[in-house]
């Protein structure tokens, strides 16, 4: 009877504490909303707010539909690629999954999508989001979390059969979430091309500042604080003791990743914050917000298996990784409103391989192993650990990003022939809020020379 109470009283707690993280990691959404409607002109403002509300609501349903079931089906017939059960919740709770888990890992679902509509925010028809947004949190994401976060996963570090006998360890998702939606965001802003204006006739970049810099820095530390539910609240369970050890447990390793996570962030900030004004001349607040966050992004994969020391590496590359792509990403008139493309894609991708260098063995015994000493595990290279991790870290990179190309590229390509990806010069230089939403996000908007209400946009089209 004393054995069943106590199961139970670990057992809600463990339910409460992921529950708690699934609503930090939804919190999320609104710094993403945040951020993108201060990176963004004013005159486009209510759309960019707009495709946040979309990304949660669309992807809700997706997810819920298919999008868990692709990702955590674990039927006697499932296999290391897609899930083949739980289609509408079927099923749950299961002996593997309840209803908190299922809720921790929707909110990390319509995180993907929101990365994905700042790549392509100021230029892209409303109705492609709906499309986009189905398809990427109830297919594409989902089948590259199964290969990852799944026990039947063909990358999962506890599956059968491990890849080079040690399977990637991304722990919260630095490839699973951002790498997924940099290059989805990629491939839809290469083939909507540029916004008016962006470069003038001789293909110099022209400066289009987002309006309001306060929405940017509001939206990064609402970010920061979700981030300490995505990174910690990935241990799923915070109530496990380590044998051999009296006073640790998963409580211990929850409490190290969010310092790892909280030092990869501020370093990054530190040094875009003085490697900008090296380049710029000047102290910007932008620039300094999306390191910050570069440095979250990189650290998301190894947050629970690495040294504090090794986040402040973590986040000092992540910081010249993000500066050196936004540099190369002007040279090759890609546009990009948010950076996300860089920030996730490029950040996410070193993530993955600064957790192949710099994983340490004890660390990852704790995270998948739940601290038991007489497994073999292969660690960071850098720490001795071997080729096998990092190997299987450089699989898992390359795999995204077939993978988000081989499914997002053509999807992109086919909604912009079909003439609903883009919209016209016309819309886009009077801006998406008059052209699209019927007026702007705010009552004045003296900053903007278009049209102030609906109806004189229609008149213009007329006399147009």
């Amino acid at each position: 009877m004393d054995t069943s109470w106590e199961a139970s009283v670990t057992d809600s707690i463990n339910a409460i504490y992921l529950l708690f993280s699934a609503y930090l990691v939804f919190v999320m959404q609104l710094g993403f909303a945040m951020l993108c409607a201060g990176s963004v002109r004013a005159k486009n403002a209510m759309n960019i707010m707009l495709t946040n509300v979309v990304d949660a609501v669309v992807g809700s349903i997706s997810y819920y539909l298919f999008g868990f079931a692709f990702a955590f089906g674990d039927a006697s017939n499932s296999n290391p690629f897609i899930g083949t059960s739980y289609f509408a919740l079927k099923d749950i709770p299961s002996s593997s999954y309840d209803y908190s888990f299922f809720l921790y890992q929707w909110a990390f679902a319509i995180a993907v999508a929101g990365i994905t509509s700042g790549s392509i925010a100021e230029r892209t028809q409303f109705t492609a989001y709906l499309f986009f947004s189905f398809f990427l949190t109830g297919f594409v994401y989902p089948v590259v979390a199964h290969w990852l976060w799944s026990s039947n996963g063909w990358l999962n570090p506890n599956s059968d059969s491990l890849l080079f006998g040690s399977g990637a360890i991304d722990f919260a998702g630095s490839g699973v979430v951002h790498l997924v939606g940099g290059i989805a965001g990629l491939w839809g802003s290469i083939i909507e091309g540029p916004r008016v204006g962006r470069f003038d006739a001789f293909g110099n970049p022209v400066k289009m500042r987002g309006h309001n810099a306060t929405l940017v820095v509001l939206g990064t530390f609402l970010l920061w604080f979700g981030w300490f539910g995505f990174n910690p609240g990935s241990f799923d369970k915070i109530l496990v003791p380590y044998p051999h050890k009296i006073d640790q447990g998963n409580w211990t390793s929850v409490g190290r990743t969010a310092v790892t996570t909280t030092l990869a962030g501020s370093t990054a900030g530190i040094v875009t914050l003085f490697g900008r004004r090296l380049l710029v001349g000047h102290w910007d607040a932008t620039d300094v917000c999306n390191g910050v966050l570069g440095g979250f992004v990189a650290i998301t994969s190894g947050c629970s298996v690495v040294e504090p020391w090794a986040a402040i590496v973590c986040g000092f590359c992540a910081a010249w990784v993000l500066i050196g792509l936004n540099i190369l990403a002007l040279k090759l008139k890609f546009d990009d409103p948010l950076e996300a493309a860089q920030l996730h894609g490029g950040c996410g991708a070193w993530g993955l391989i600064f957790t192949g260098l710099f994983a340490k063995e004890e660390f990852v015994l704790q995270a998948y192993n739940s601290g038991k000493t007489q497994v073999a595990r292969p660690s960071g290279l850098i720490l001795g650990g071997g080729w096998g991790l990092f190997g299987a870290q450089v699989v898992e990179l390359l795999s995204i990003v077939v993978w988000v190309s081989l499914t997002m590229g053509p999807l992109f390509y086919v909604l912009q022939k079909l003439g609903i990806l883009r919209i016209t010069a016309d819309e886009e230089i009077a801006g998406l809020d008059i052209s699209s939403h019927g007026g702007y996000a705010y009552e004045a908007n003296q900053e903007e020379s278009g049209p102030r209400f609906y109806g004189e946009y229609l008149r213009m089209q007329h006399q147009s």
